[in-house]
């Protein structure tokens, strides 16, 4: 038996070989080389800096009110998109999950069908759509929408929507019907029901959709630079402009790095505010 169980566990290692030597090579080597520059210093050279060790460009990332605002805006900008794709995508998720079986296919094939056109042609189509003479803006009756930040989170949301609506779906669709059932036998009404059984048990879906949009969103660049106009100074542009602009490039790294851990933080956070929410509602 022990060489049985030595043998499968020989084998779970192997299995588990290539997605380890991938994410080695795919994520910790590139990671590696821009921490690795972060503490490079600036040269006229190619590339762009000498190795060494200073905390001058971290400093200045911290201590500059240009990075720092651009971290905070971009963390703004990507949470408020998150909470607006939750609050369309999770009805959207719940009437796809309770539509007839036969009718599902259709309706998930309708939420995915943007993907199949370029992002690019995408965003462009919005800024004909946006722009004063578009039809949207004669709709509403306003004016000057395009290069707003109206504008970037109308971008931000129809991109990342269907982010936040599949894993919510696939979270709502594995729901026993015979729980909200027993809660309606029990007196409480649609409502109770949906805050004290649907929300609870579909809080992993939430997190899942969260994550989805809040990490991609927080680095945008296409989207800000096209809809948002040169106000929107998000992280993504700053990064932009220190590579390629300035071939500034361990003024970027450190920024790379400040985004990163601020990418670490904020789930970390956010993961207790889900506990704790999850906690409240079910108590």
């Amino acid at each position: 038996m022990t060489g049985v169980s030595r043998s499968l566990s020989r084998g779970r290692s192997w299995v588990l070989a290539l997605p380890v030597a991938w994410l080695i090579v795919l994520l910790g080597a590139p990671l590696g080389i821009v921490v690795l520059i972060a503490f490079a210093v600036p040269a006229d050279s190619v590339p762009p800096y000498s190795l060494g060790f200073s905390l001058d460009n971290l400093w200045l990332v911290a201590s500059d009110p240009m990075y720092r605002d651009a971290l905070g805006r971009s963390v703004r900008v990507a949470g408020i998109s998150t909470a607006i794709c939750l609050v369309i995508g999770f009805p959207m998720a719940l009437a796809i999950a309770r539509a007839a079986p036969r009718r599902q296919n259709a309706l998930l094939l309708a939420v995915m069908l943007p993907f199949w056109t370029g992002f690019l042609m995408r965003i462009n189509a919005w800024i004909g759509l946006l722009a004063d003479d578009g039809w949207i803006v004669r709709l509403l009756g306003v004016s000057h929408l395009l290069y707003t930040d109206a504008a970037m989170y109308i971008g931000i949301v129809y991109t990342y929507l269907p982010f936040m609506v599949l894993p919510v779906y696939a979270r709502l669709s594995r729901l026993d019907p015979a729980l909200m059932e027993a809660a309606a036998d029990l007196g409480a009404g649609p409502w109770r029901v949906l805050l004290r059984v649907i929300l609870p048990l579909s809080l992993p879906g939430i997190a899942a959709g969260s994550a989805l949009v809040f990490v991609p969103a927080i680095g945008e660049y296409v989207i800000p630079a096209l809809l948002g106009g040169p106000q929107a100074q998000l992280v993504g542009m700053v990064l932009w402009q220190e590579f390629f602009a300035n071939r500034d490039w361990p003024t970027a790294s450190a920024v790379a790095v400040a985004l990163l851990v601020v990418l670490v933080v904020v789930p970390v956070v956010a993961a207790r505010v889900f506990g704790w929410t999850r906690r409240r509602i079910s108590g």
